[in-house]
């Protein structure tokens, strides 16, 4: 590691043990870190992000030995879990240990807590040895960070330092497993798929997030990870309304973000111009890296409405069209 990159980590450390706010890489998406057992520090995520106090956050920390102090179980699944996932993008809700603060898990006698595959998250929290509670680094609700740059212009300022570990290579948020459950749920699909899970630990339920309670994970509001600029999903059989479009929306802007080498292409370029249609790609791990990015490239163009074609069916795209179902309001709603 470059000796730059030593010196901003160290910094890093010492900001988060004074109660700073450190925002860093890891392989999903850029966090928002604070010392998980300083009430007055993690207050400061709340503030920054506008994030609602029934909203918990995840605790990073460098490896298993590490959780083990702050949890107040570790099942044999999360033995099992760990080994075969960890460092990844998959995060375990255990029973809380004391020295989590109250804030961190919204009150709950649970908490989230992963450790993350990223060079730059494993030496920072191997240094800062200890639990570092870090949702995404950006506005609550909005599309999350992938880049610094996307960090520096959600929130600028507000944040004591940057560790800059490049573009994240998963791009969308770790998978969320309740471990405190009479049988394993997922609470947010991500970055692990359920059948990789099921491989290790037998069958595992996806749970629907419940409304006006606290959740016991991220990721379980209706609405998140959402641009600024109105949004709307595309399926296929959707085309047919683009004729509305055409015929009485004809000044406002609009852009598609569409599956490369889709049928939707072509069936579009009837009502809009090339130059306003975007194709991501067609590989689901490459998808992910891309759609945050996508986005906000998109909010940056300016335009009236965004255009998000809804991925096929298949686990390998559960957890991109779980984010477009959160981001996005149907197509009949844009009319």
């Amino acid at each position: 590691m470059p000796s730059q990159q030593r010196a901003d980590i160290h910094k890093a450390v010492e900001i988060l043990r004074h109660g700073g706010l450190v925002a860093f890489a890891t392989e999903t998406v850029y966090g928002l870190g604070a010392d998980a057992t300083n009430s007055e520090a993690v207050a400061k995520i709340f503030a920054v992000k506008g994030r609602p106090a029934t909203n918990p956050l995840i605790v990073h920390v460098v490896d298993k030995a590490v959780t083990k102090r702050y949890v107040a179980a570790w099942p044999e699944s999360a033995e099992r879990l760990a080994q075969a996932f960890w460092p990844g993008p998959l995060t375990m809700v255990l029973p809380k240990g004391i020295q989590i603060v109250p804030a961190v898990t919204a009150g709950l006698a649970t908490m989230a807590i992963r450790c993350p595959d990223h060079p730059l998250a494993g030496e920072l929290l191997r240094e800062f040895d200890g639990p570092v509670a870090a949702p995404s680094a950006n506005r609550s609700t909005r599309v999350s960070p992938t880049t610094a740059d996307h960090v520096r212009q959600d929130l600028g300022e507000a944040v004591d330092l940057i560790l800059d570990g490049g573009p994240c290579r998963v791009g969308i948020e770790s998978t969320v497993i309740d471990l405190t459950s009479s049988k394993p749920s997922i609470l947010r699909l991500g970055g692990v798929a359920r059948e990789r899970l099921e491989e290790i630990i037998g069958p595992v339920e996806v749970q629907d997030p419940t409304a006006g309670a606290s959740a016991k994970s991220p990721g379980q509001q209706a609405i998140h990870y959402s641009p600024i600029t109105p949004a709307f999903r595309i399926a296929l059989g959707d085309a047919h309304l683009f004729s509305t479009f055409s015929e009485h929306r004809l000044g406002r802007k609009a852009i598609f973000l569409i599956i490369h080498a889709s049928d939707l292409a072509g069936q579009l370029l009837q009502w809009v111009d090339r130059h306003a249609i975007v194709e991501l790609p067609s590989d689901a791990a490459e998808y992910g890296r891309r759609l945050y990015a996508a986005l906000r490239d998109a909010d940056d163009r300016h335009v009236d409405m965004i255009w998000i074609q809804v991925p096929p069916a298949g686990s390998e795209w559960d957890a991109a069209r779980d984010r477009i179902l959160r981001a996005t309001r149907p197509a009949c709603e844009a009319f």
